[in-house]
């Protein structure tokens, strides 16, 4: 097993160290961990939230709108939970060495993008040209 490397939680990666090396690796997962955590935190309270506010409210106008609040938080932590997952990806190609690799090219992925969006799986002009394909699709 490799020796754990202290990180330092001022640093961020740069693009003039060896490319996925122990301290960006763990600077990825401790991100992703983190942006993890506080997403299960917020569904917990969305749940606790929901079961609170199961109440009975008499004005029909009161009513539809909590149903409708209650509709796009339900939407929300849809989209979380979807995230999630897409999290638990990355996490995993992290323990496979996978990660920051584009998987259409094999190429690396920015350090930037990596930093901005770290459950990425394509480079950007990977993402950029799959777009385009995509819309080409769509349209015909």
């Amino acid at each position: 097993m490799k020796s754990e490397t202290i990180l330092d939680a001022n640093y961020h990666p740069v693009d003039d160290e060896p490319f996925m090396n122990d301290r960006q690796v763990m600077y990825f997962r401790r991100k992703l961990l983190d942006w993890k955590s506080d997403l299960v935190e917020d569904s917990k309270d969305t749940i606790e939230g929901m079961q609170d506010g199961a109440r009975n409210i008499p004005d029909v106008a009161d009513r539809a709108s909590e149903e409708t609040d209650r509709a796009l938080e339900l939407r929300t932590r849809d989209r979380q939970r979807k995230l999630v997952s897409k999290i638990d990806q990355a996490l995993r190609r992290i323990d496979e060495g996978e990660f920051g690799y584009c998987s259409e090219t094999g190429d690396p992925i920015s350090l930037k993008r990596l930093d901005a969006r770290p459950i990425a799986t394509m480079s950007l002009e990977a993402q950029e040209r799959h777009e385009r394909k995509e819309k080409v699709h769509r349209n015909t």
